[in-house]
């Protein structure tokens, strides 16, 4: 008989083995932080930072800002692999041509999308601060949007020939998204702003077939040299409280048309515009100068600070005092 108490020689095939470490995920997270931020700054105007050959089936994504001060012009001759969607991300004054025809000549208004068709030259002429994301976007991108969009493939090559500036609310909440992608987890933030940028590209296509199918183009919108003097005098004001009715009388129209005419034209309510350029003049102030926060809202208008917190969180996602640490905190940080 076998003897039980005699201890039992263990093999090494029955030691407990540490669990497999597969190499394929460290190797992912190398090359995730190697990767480069989801949306880069720009060094010339409308020049991607990268542009290698595996990229013409995604979209590129890239920054231009600039902090204000001397008039500045910028231009691109176009270029053929790719339409440029250029998303307002701040309140500017600018000049732009398409095609070598003026398209815009006055204050640009967040969330204003323009599209330059491949191959088309553009230029533009910034006075004062800007802060724009460009998308650029090769065809094959389009053509998926479309069947995404319609159900069937296009019998052609997805064209948006319109130059023209479009104003939409829900593209500067995507576009404000992907200005901020970048998180701890560079992986993750790649995902999400490919994620982000595909959703504003299929808004884009969709918006612009839509407009074709109705003539929303032909809609009344307020003239240019109107628009120009209510934004002038809104920014004139913007430490004063001034209403509806002392906006629209500053161009010469009525209240319920200049009302209406003034968000088909910029996308939002004129209170709404009013309240965001209070928000951009508050950031700079609270950037460039030492005063309180009290100080910094008095100074915009707003009547106390609880009111001026609550509604710069709103649009910015921060408090002013913690905004105001992060800018300080950030070199070079373009906090919009």
């Amino acid at each position: 008989m076998k003897d039980l108490s005699m201890p039992v020689p263990v093999t090494p095939a029955f030691l407990p083995q540490p669990p497999r470490r597969d190499s394929a995920p460290m190797l992912d997270l190398t090359r995730a932080a190697r990767m480069p931020d989801p949306v880069q700054p720009e060094r010339a105007w409308r020049y991607p930072p990268q542009a290698a050959p595996s990229d013409l089936d995604t979209i590129l994504v890239s920054r231009w800002t600039c902090e204000g001060g001397d008039t500045q012009t910028v231009s691109h001759p176009g270029d053929a692999r790719w339409h440029c969607i250029s998303l307002n991300l701040r309140t500017a004054s600018v000049r732009l041509l398409c095609g070598g025809k003026p398209i815009f000549d006055g204050r640009l208004a967040p969330g204003a999308v323009q599209i330059t068709a491949p191959g088309v030259a553009a230029s533009a002429t910034y006075d004062g601060a800007c802060d724009v994301l460009h998308l650029f976007v090769p065809q094959s991108v389009l053509a998926r949007c479309h069947s995404d969009q319609f159900g069937h493939a296009p019998l052609d090559d997805v064209i948006l020939d319109d130059p023209f500036l479009h104003t939409d609310p829900a593209l500067e909440r995507l576009g404000q998204a992907l200005a901020v992608a970048q998180t701890q987890d560079p992986g993750l933030g790649r995902m999400f702003a490919d994620s982000v940028a595909l959703a504003i590209v299929s808004r884009v296509v969709a918006a612009h077939f839509h407009r074709a199918a109705t003539g929303q183009r032909t809609r009344a919108k307020l003239p240019q040299w109107r628009l120009r003097r209510a934004l002038e005098y809104i920014d004139a004001n913007l430490d004063t409280p001034i209403g509806l009715a002392d906006i629209a009388e500053s161009t010469g129209m009525t209240r319920m048309h200049f009302a209406a005419q003034f968000r088909r034209t910029t996308g939002m309510r004129p209170h709404e515009y009013l309240l965001r350029r209070r928000i951009e003049h508050a950031q700079d102030l609270l950037r460039q100068t030492g005063g309180s926060v009290l100080d910094v809202a008095l100074r915009c208008g707003f009547r106390s600070q609880a009111h001026f917190t609550t509604v710069f969180k709103r649009f910015v996602g921060d408090t002013p005092h913690c905004w105001r640490v992060k800018v300080a905190t950030t070199t070079g940080s373009s906090h919009a």
